[in-house]
Formats: structure tokens, sequence, C-alpha cells
């Protein structure tokens, strides 16, 4: 992440609460509905676990007596019903519960998604795919618990925990006052605990991070680490990753044993005091049978609520790392910002480049320097230079992947930066060596999921591009499905697929990086004919490394470390001795270039 992006992005932690309250107001709260039937449904139960003992002490101390059993038979029933009762509360909690936290987190991820998708080329340069995937996906798990309706089933665990307290008050004062105290430094000693463990486990989130970019990169890459022998310096990575992971791990894990082993002790003085406390009143005559194990059993209840906030707790502490890592992420800020939106024409668009410099780095050395230059609506630029001149830098700065230091850039006379983003690349198309085929259909691979283009349309275009053929054999049609990377495709289809998104966008600029560089003759021939309908109604850039590819061309430019070398007609600098591009057409444009 760049400089100023992370100073855009650093978190607020002067409100160590402001955190939490954003996301719960975000993306919880919203979901009111399902918030009041957790909270019903939690409040029901809450009631009915106090309620329960109460008919046991009553059905024990009316078992002591010599008096009817129907008494008996009715608490019995009651029991039994509160019971099952109880338990379809339960169930019915647990589902509002889970479909909270699913639709929250998903709601999250689409948020994640869609912000990452946003943010620009310098962002994505620093950060790996598989870093990323444990952000958008690996952190939200991780907030999942914490999105379940954790206000509401703290707030509920809570007021178990005090109608317990009341409950025990009201029958004695001093049990009342010994399972307060239970209760009190059961939570300051959690909590206490807690402070030493959200630190581990925040530094487990950032590796754990680290480890998923490492592992995504080198399975991205895996045949050209085998075809060069670097298997052992990938695993020699790995292990000082697992190395590096290990001590924060048990450091994490530890931190979780000691919250557990503590409420354990925490539980079983808890018992041992009520054990005392009773035997102590039983035997003064102050508690009946019945009070005695409505006592236990409220202290045996009290763990209940006690554990659950102990397990909230956890839950927090894992959150705390996770919520900070996506807040961040949400709070990083695109470089590119949207334009206000001024309009560009259909049909070819000219192309100025106005006093044009950029360099990657701010303090860097310009990759395009003081470039001026201006492309007629139709025209087609041959654009050569040796690898580094700036080639695909231009492209990339058509599609306001990055924008310029000074100068700027104009379509049809609109500086690009006016426009909004989305209307500028539907305005603008690239084609590259690399084409991204995703799994899914056919048709979703050419329109890139906009259904307003016309099935009749996309075959038409398949078949004009030579593709008619491959379109018949496809077993469901447009509706076939094609594997991700296009594994079930030749180079050639690819490219050709490719073409075809071209076609169907209909843009005014179209930019071939080197575009048939994966075609053989034979294919490649036999799309020069689309290609010269498709440059014939648009402006076109070609960006070349053989001098066959532009000769189609209108005009040439050739970069040198960013600076123009040479501009001008092609016809006019072919027919010039003196000029490069003569030269290179004479002995070749490797030679000339090196």
């Amino acid at each position: 992440m760049s400089g100023e992006q992370a100073a855009k992005g650093k978190p607020r932690r002067s409100r160590p609460l402001g955190h939490y309250r954003l996301m719960l107001g975000r993306y919880v709260l919203p979901q009111r509905r399902l918030l009041i039937w957790l909270a019903i449904l939690l409040f029901a139960s809450i009631g009915l676990q106090l309620i329960n003992p109460q008919i046991i002490r009553y059905f024990i101390d009316t078992a002591q007596g010599k008096g009817s059993l129907q008494p008996l038979y009715a608490a019995a029933a009651l029991f039994i019903g509160f019971s099952l009762f109880q338990q379809i509360v339960s169930v019915c909690a647990a589902y509002y519960s889970e479909n909270l936290g699913w639709k929250t987190t998903n709601k999250l991820r689409a948020d994640l998604a869609k912000h990452c998708l946003s943010l620009d080329m310098s962002f994505h340069k620093t950060q790996t795919s598989g870093s990323l995937i444990e952000r958008v996906d690996g952190d939200v798990n991780a907030l999942a618990n914490f999105f379940s309706s954790f206000i509401i089933h703290l707030l509920g665990n809570v007021l178990l925990m005090l109608g317990i307290l009341i409950l025990l008050f009201r029958e004695n004062i001093w049990v009342g006052v010994a399972m307060t105290l239970f209760v009190v430094g059961a939570v300051y000693a959690i909590q206490w605990i807690r402070r030493f463990a959200v630190p581990s486990w925040t530094k487990w989130r950032a590796l754990n991070a680290e480890f998923y970019g490492f592992i995504g990169e080198h399975l991205e890459g895996t045949e050209d680490t085998r075809a060069n022998g670097a298997a052992g310096y990938v695993m020699n990575r790995f292990h000082e990753l697992i190395r590096r992971m290990l001590p924060v791990r048990i450091r994490s894990f530890f931190g979780f044993c000691l919250m557990w082993s503590t409420t354990i002790l925490v539980f079983a003085l808890g018992n041992a005091a009520a054990f005392v406390v009773c035997a102590i009143l039983w035997k003064r005559g102050e508690l009946t049978l019945g009070s005695v194990y409505l006592v236990f059993y409220y202290t045996e209840l009290l763990a209940k609520p006690i554990e659950k906030i102990r397990t909230q707790l956890e839950d927090l502490q894992k959150a705390d790392a996770s919520l900070v890592r996506v807040q961040d992420l949400l709070a990083t800020e695109p470089l590119i910002k949207d334009g206000p939106g001024a309009p560009l024409p259909s049909g070819p668009l000219s192309v100025e480049f106005r006093n044009l410099t950029f360099a990657y780095e701010p303090d860097g050395q310009p990759t395009l320097n003081q470039l001026e230059l201006r492309l007629e609506p139709g025209q087609t630029l041959g654009l050569l230079g040796r690898t580094g001149s700036g080639k695909t830098t231009l492209a990339r700065l058509l599609l306001r992947f990055y924008d310029p230091q000074q100068g700027r850039i104009e379509l049809a006379g609109t500086d690009i930066r006016k426009c909004k983003l989305h209307e500028l690349r539907n305005s603008v198309a690239m084609v590259t060596q690399n084409i991204e085929i995703m799994e899914g259909t056919v048709r979703d691979n050419l329109t890139l999921f906009d259904d307003s283009i016309d099935d009749g349309r996309i075959v038409a275009v398949l078949a004009e591009l030579g593709l008619g053929q491959w379109y018949e054999a496809l077993p469901e049609g447009l509706d076939s499905i094609l594997a991700s990377g296009g594994g079930s495709l030749s180079a050639g289809e690819a490219q050709l697929l490719a073409f075809a998104r071209v076609f169907l966008t209909d843009p005014g600029l179209v930019i071939l990086d080197e575009a048939s560089s994966r075609l053989d003759p034979l294919t490649e021939s036999r799309i020069e004919t689309a290609i010269s309908r498709l440059l014939q109604e648009r402006t076109c850039i070609i960006i070349a490394h053989r001098l066959t590819t532009v000769q189609r061309a209108d005009q040439i430019l050739i970069l040198d470390n960013g600076q123009m070398l040479e501009h001008g007609p092609r016809a006019k600098l072919a027919a010039d001795p003196d000029s490069r591009f003569s030269r290179m057409l004479s002995v070749g444009m490797e030679e000339v270039l090196a």
C-alpha cells in the first residue's frame, strides 16, 4: 500500500468502540425484523430458564409432605411442557441468529469485493490475491459470530445473570451476596485475561493473510516454479513462514486456554461457595430442601451465561483484529477518483496527449516525459519502442488505471478525468496478449454479464470472426461453460473471443497490445478482414513488437525512455531513408531498437 493510501486508510483508534458501533450500525441494525424476532425468542428463553427451577423446587418440597399426588403430577407435566417449549425456542433463536450472521457477513463480503474492484492499480500491485482473499473471506468469517446478534446475545446473557441473582436474593440475602461476588469476580478475571490475548490474535490474523498471499502467489506460478527448479526456494520460504507463525499461534492458543481454565476454576469456586452457604443455611433451617436444590440449579445455570459471555469475548478478541483489518481496507481510498460525468460522443474518438508526464513512483524516473501528440478520429496509431519505453503505460493511462502527474489526456476534446470511470471504460477497449477467461458461460465471458446484448448479435460476431464452427460444436451453445483460465480453449480461440468482446462493446477507441501475438499465421489471417472492419469505424492504437502489426497504421510513434523519438505519417516515415522507422523496415526492428 502506498504511503498516501496508508495514511488515508489508517483507522481512527482514538475511539475504541467507534469501529464496532459503525459496523453494527451499517450491517446489523438494518436487519430490524430479524433482530426483533431474535430478541423476542431470546427473552422468552430467559424467562423459561428462570421458571423451570421454581417448578422443580415446588415438586421437591411438595413431595416431602403427605398430601395428594395430584400437585406432583401437575408440576411434572408443567416442567416437561416448559422444557420442550424452551428447546423449540432455542432452536428458533439459533436459526434466526445464523440467518442474521449469514446475511450481514454476505453484505460485508460484497462491499469488500466491490471496494477492492474500485481501488486503483497502485493498490493492487502492492497486494497479493491471496492476502485480499484472506481479508474478504477469512477476516469476514472471523466476524460471523460478532455479527450473529452479538449485542443481543450479550444483553440476553447479562439479563439472565441479573434475573438469577434477583431470584437468589429473593430466596436468601446471603445466597444472593455470595453469588453476586462470584459473578463479579468471574467477569473481572475473564476480562483481565482477555487484554493479554488480543495482541496475539491481531498478529496471528496478519500472518495468516501473509501466508495465504504466499500460497496463492506460488500456486498461480507453479509451472514457472517447477520449470526453473525453484521448488526448493519456495519450500524454504514456506518453512520460514510456518516457523514465524507457530510461536504466534501458540501464544494465541495459550490465551484461549488461559481463559478456558480460568472459567473452569471460577465455576468450581462458585459451586463450592454455593455448597458452603446452602449447608449453613439449611442446618439453621432457613432453607428448605427444595430451596437448596434451587440455589444449586441457579448456580449451575449461572455458569451458562458466564461461559457464553466468555466465548463471546473470545469471539470479540478474534474479531478485534479482523475488524480493524476490514476497516483498514474499507478506509483505503482509491487514488483514481470518478469524474463529474462529462459525456463522450459515440463513434471514433480523437486522442490528444498534452504535455503528458507520468512516473509510477512520485519521486521516480518518469516513464513518460512531456509527451505531445494528437490522433484524429478514425486514425490508427502504431506505437513502437523497446521494452520499458512506456508503450503499455500509455494504454493504462488512457483507461485511467493511473493518472499522470503532469499534463492531461483528451478524448474528443474532453479531459478523461472529467468522465465517469465506467463510461470512459465503455468507450475505450483494450485487447492484450493475456486473455482472462472466467469460469462461466460463453455468453457471460463475451458480454461480461451485460444482459442488454442480444444472443443473435453474439452469434453474428462469432461467425464474423471465424468462430462459427467452434460455436456450433459447443454442446449447449452460449450456455456452455468455459473453465477458469480458458483451459478448454486454444490460445487462438481465446484471443478471438477477446476480439469478440470488443465488437460487442462497440467502443470509440480500441487499444491492441500485441493482440495477435498468440495467433498462428492461419488464424491471424482469418481475422484480418474482421480487424480491418473494426478499425474502419474506430480510432485505434496498436502497441507492436513486430513491424507487420503496424502496416495498417496511419501514424507511427516511436518511444524511447518515455520520450517521443519519432512521430509522423507511416507512409512518409517509411519513404524517408533517414527516419528510424525506415531503418526498422530495412534491417529489422529488434536491431534498431537494441
